[in-house]
């Protein structure tokens, strides 16, 4: 049992979370889930704990998750060897087989079932159902040549139908959303999760866009945490090679989706357990805040 102690301490916690919840409630929060935290065990059910108690204190969470250790997985188990250009996926039909059996089967329903377990009521779906993400083949700028590379059933998201998203929402539901699109012919395609997010928090004009990885966040060249960042500042830091690599393309997603309406972007660390609590609820955060000036 507690001590009183213990027991204030956390009626204290509870009661600092007050403003937060106040704020956020009936908002929109899109959540990219991908990382360690999709990974480790304890860490997804710590996801799907906060995800459900984010819902029950009035916000709507839109989980759009990732998968790709678990599309090369089974990808190597069947004898297929991934290939990346530019940090896309060369996706044929036999690979795009693959990803549409893990995105739409296998991890979706992984997510769905974890948080009905703690009391959620999520729905799986794809941004094929109901056609809600649109998207056409996306052509990669070769390095080596002035040229545009075809890296197979790759998706550049043309549009997003939201009523969807919506329905869910307002019926208590939380969708989770594997990152696939179709085209006017019904070719399906492999969207790149960060983008599927960013725009899906776009269109319904969230409060909040969260891409969880595995990095605290973005890094001065000491390698402290900065937030509270503005676009001009993240285009500064980008010159300066403050920014670099794969941060580049998160928080350029990021920016784009706090130049796109919503409220706020954060890149948190999703090997911290409860992150998503921690920065939405705390004054301290986890992760770094993008905002628009």
């Amino acid at each position: 049992m507690p001590t009183l102690h213990t027991a204030a301490e956390k009626a204290s916690i509870l009661s600092e979370a007050l403003p937060y919840i106040q704020r956020f409630y009936d908002k929109t929060i899109v959540i990219k889930y991908g990382g360690n935290a999709m990974t480790e065990r304890h860490l997804m059910e710590a996801f799907a704990k906060d995800v459900v108690l984010l819902k029950l204190v009035g916000m709507n969470p839109v989980v759009v998750h990732g998968g790709g250790p678990q599309i090369a997985g089974l990808l190597q188990r069947i004898g297929k060897q991934s290939e990346f250009i530019q940090g896309m996926r060369v996706t044929d039909e036999e690979t795009l087989d693959v990803v549409e059996m893990v995105l739409g089967g296998l991890v979706n329903q992984d997510i769905v079932t974890l948080i009905n377990k703690h009391g959620g009521r999520a729905v799986g779906l794809t941004g094929k159902d109901g056609n809600f993400i649109h998207a056409k083949k996306m052509l990669v700028k070769s390095k080596e040549a002035d040229e545009m590379l075809d890296i197979g059933q790759v998706g550049e998201i043309t549009s997003i139908d939201p009523e969807i998203i919506q329905v869910l929402d307002a019926r208590d539901f939380i969708p989770v959303v594997a990152p696939l699109g179709t085209d006017k012919e019904g070719n399906a395609y492999n969207i790149n999760a960060d983008v599927a997010a960013g725009k899906i928090a776009g269109v319904l004009q969230a409060e909040k866009v969260i891409f969880m990885t595995n990095t605290p966040g973005v890094l001065d060249k000491s390698g402290q945490l900065l937030t509270g960042l503005l676009p001009r500042e993240v285009d500064d830091l980008i010159a300066d090679g403050t920014i670099s690599g794969g941060m580049i393309p998160k928080v350029g997603y990021a920016v784009d989706a706090v130049n796109s309406g919503v409220g706020t972007a954060h890149i948190i660390d999703g090997r911290v357990e409860h992150a998503l609590l921690l920065e939405i609820l705390t004054p301290e955060g986890v992760g770094t805040l993008i905002r628009r000036a």
